[in-house]
């Protein structure tokens, strides 16, 4: 069960997505917050432009191993609208960043792609512990599921 102050940190998630889908790029956004709650990163999909890893949970990665100490990324979190791919738990687990909560599943994202017709991912949908077994993973958040559900409604009906 998420905390008040979590669901804020998800709310934004869930504007960076919407802002990556107004922008042609699939619904996903994530924040970084410290250990003691201040938000130090957030980002958006922007995979648009042709290079497929441009996800938000990945460049935070990034983000994090440039500028904090390993005990600053042990204790921070990373909130997410979904649950993080194959290539952004690794990313999360070799830079040794802490918790994980997203909004929604990647078997969530699987069904949802599955009804809309979306082309399978050129990568298999794991869970985060399939992964990186050593993270500590909260999700999905039920208060927000529908409204990340409706943005990938929205992109894959847009599609061309």
């Amino acid at each position: 069960m998420v905390k008040d102050s979590e669901l804020r940190h998800l709310r934004r998630c869930v504007e960076l997505a919407a802002e990556a889908l107004e922008n042609g790029d699939e619904p996903f956004g994530s924040v970084l917050v410290s250990g003691d709650g201040r938000v130090l990163a957030e980002d958006r999909n922007r995979v648009g432009g042709g290079d497929g890893t441009r996800h938000p949970e990945f460049e935070l990665a990034r983000w994090a191993a440039e500028r904090l100490t390993p005990e600053e990324r042990a204790g921070a979190t990373v909130y997410t609208s979904g649950e993080h791919c194959p290539m952004c738990a690794a990313a999360h687990a070799w830079v040794g960043l802490g918790r994980i909560v997203y909004i929604a599943s990647s078997a969530q994202l699987d069904v949802w792609h599955a009804e809309s017709g979306v082309p399978q991912a050129p990568v298999r949908s794991l869970p985060v512990h399939g992964v990186a077994p050593g993270v500590a993973v909260e999700g999905p958040v039920p208060e927000l599921v529908d409204q990340v559900r409706e943005l990938h409604r929205r992109r894959w009906a847009e599609r061309p």
